[in-house]
């Protein structure tokens, strides 16, 4: 993102005037646990896609070996974490998520594919992480998680996880959602920061180009949370969208902002029909 800036700076104009290094994404197959994952789709109507393609198929060859391979897929140590979490008695009520919902691998079996989903109690989309929160008020009687707590990562990593391979799809026909994913849309083309740089800049107009030695996917989220090697941990949706405005030189709203929530709905919905590879991995 900063080289992008650079070169924008140094063109002095608001576009992308240079001559970046392009390559296609892979044809592989990516199958985890015997269970091959959908990383090419038809759009849904309105995408500015002519294929839906997953970030595995943007990544080195070292790094789509290591979300293939269980064992040595760093992102299930959270999911290890994240069961224990969910069994783990908290709050005055002595509950665990556990005394609700049982069995997770039963009860969370592809929920994960279907959020952000429509709360009409709190007249906006909850994300996994708002829902967790409000069970653990509600129903566990524990204080809700802080943002980005180790905890809340690896709960969501875990019960993600119970959707591996289940297509992603958001419910734009429930409430308002339609209303909030026109607000994500409108976020995700807008520019940011001194370097003048959207969403869109990055993951729709240069997909395929390298940045520095990375190389610049659609931008789907199906992998979230995603192991991030450069940060050697588990990356949430919404330290990313944070990071990516930070490095526009922009000021970020706060994780889980009516912003950033809108942006999550719009952008889960570009992914729509690709497989959740949670915990994926990407450089």
């Amino acid at each position: 993102m900063r080289k992008l800036g650079l070169a924008i700076a140094l063109g002095g104009i608001a576009g992308l005037a240079f001559a970046p290094a392009q390559a296609d994404p892979v044809d592989d197959a990516l199958v985890i646990d015997g269970k091959e994952m959908v990383t090419r789709v038809e759009p849904p109507e309105g995408h500015p896609f002519d294929e839906v393609l997953s970030g595995w198929l943007f990544r080195t060859p070292e790094t789509r070996a290591l979300e293939t391979d269980t064992f040595a897929n760093p992102g299930m140590l959270y999911v290890e974490q994240g069961e224990r979490v969910w069994n783990q008695v908290e709050g005055a009520a002595g509950k665990s998520c556990a005394s609700c919902h049982n069995d997770a691998a039963e009860s969370m079996k592809d929920v994960g594919a279907g959020y952000p989903k429509w709360n009409a109690a709190a007249g906006k989309p909850y994300n996994l992480e708002l829902q967790i929160n409000e069970c653990r008020v509600n129903n566990m009687q524990a204080e809700p998680y802080k943002f980005d707590a180790g905890d809340q990562k690896a709960l969501v990593t875990y019960i993600k996880h119970q959707s591996l391979g289940a297509p992603v799809k958001v419910n734009l026909d429930d409430g308002d959602m339609k209303a909030w994913w026109d607000k994500g849309k409108e976020y995700y083309y807008t520019r940011f920061g001194q370097l003048n740089l959207s969403c869109a800049n990055c993951h729709e107009e240069n997909n395929g180009n390298y940045i520095r030695a990375d190389h610049l996917s659609q931008g789907n989220v199906n992998g979230f949370p995603t192991y991030r090697l450069k940060q050697a941990s588990m990356v949430s949706l919404h330290n990313r969208f944070r990071g990516c405005i930070r490095d526009t030189r922009a000021n970020y709203p706060d994780a889980f902002s009516d912003e950033l929530m809108a942006l999550e709905v719009y952008v889960t919905w570009r992914g729509t029909g690709l497989s959740v590879e949670t915990p994926a991995v990407r450089q």
